[in-house]
C-alpha cells in the first residue's frame, strides 16, 4: 500500500514537472518571438534619421511631421519592456503614416532615388514587422492557452505564470498591418 502510494506520488510529480516545463518553453518562445521583433524595431529606427535627412530639404514647411518622427523615434529608444516597446512601436507607425500622406504633395522627393531607396528598405522592415508580430501573437496565444487550460493553470498560478498581452497595435491594426505600397 505504501509503495502504490509512492507510485502515485512520484507520477503526480512527474507531471507537475512536465507541466511546469512546457509552461517555462512557452514563455520562452513568447520572448524569442518579442526579441524578432525588436530587431525589426531596432532596424527600423535606424533607417529613421536617414530618412528625416532626406525629407528635410524638400519638406521645409512639414517641419511638425518630422518632429513627430524623430520624437517616436526618441521614445522607442528609450522603451523598456515589451509593452512599452508595443507602445512606441504604434507611435513610431503614426509617425510614418503621417510622413506617407506628407510625401504625396513632394513629386521631387518622391523622384529622390535615395528616398526612393529608403522607402524601399522601411516597406520591407515593416512587413517583415508584421509577420513578427504575428508569429508573437501566436506565441502568446498558445502560453495564455497553456496558463488558463487545467490542469495547467493550477501551476501556472503557483510559480507566477499570468496571462499575457498581446502586441495590439490599437485602433490602427487594419493600417498597421496592411502590406505598404509606394506611391511614386
Amino acid at each position: 500500500m505504501l509503495i502504490g502510494l509512492f507510485i502515485i506520488l512520484v507520477v503526480v510529480a512527474l507531471f507537475a514537472v512536465g507541466l511546469y516545463n512546457r509552461l517555462v518553453k512557452l514563455r520562452n518562445n513568447r520572448e524569442n518571438a518579442f526579441a524578432d521583433i525588436d530587431v525589426q524595431l531596432k532596424q527600423r529606427l535606424d533607417l529613421i534619421p536617414q530618412l528625416v535627412e532626406s525629407v528635410k530639404a524638400y519638406m521645409k514647411h512639414e517641419s511638425t511631421v518630422l518632429t513627430d518622427i524623430t520624437n517616436a523615434r526618441a521614445r522607442a529608444l528609450q522603451a523598456n519592456g515589451i509593452n512599452e516597446k508595443i507602445a512606441a512601436d504604434a507611435g513610431m507607425t503614426s509617425a510614418l503614416q503621417g510622413l506617407r500622406v506628407a510625401v504625396e504633395a513632394y513629386p521631387d522627393l518622391k523622384a529622390s532615388q535615395n528616398f526612393m531607396q529608403l522607402q524601399e528598405e522601411i516597406s520591407d522592415i515593416e512587413n517583415k514587422l508584421a509577420a513578427a508580430r504575428r508569429f508573437f501573437n501566436s506565441a502568446t496565444k498558445e502560453l495564455n492557452n497553456a496558463v488558463e487550460t487545467f490542469p495547467s493553470n493550477l501551476l501556472a498560478g503557483m510559480f507566477g505564470f499570468r496571462r499575457e498581452t498581446m502586441y495590439d497595435l490599437g485602433t490602427d491594426r487594419a493600417k498597421a498591418e496592411e502590406t505598404p505600397t509606394l506611391k511614386f
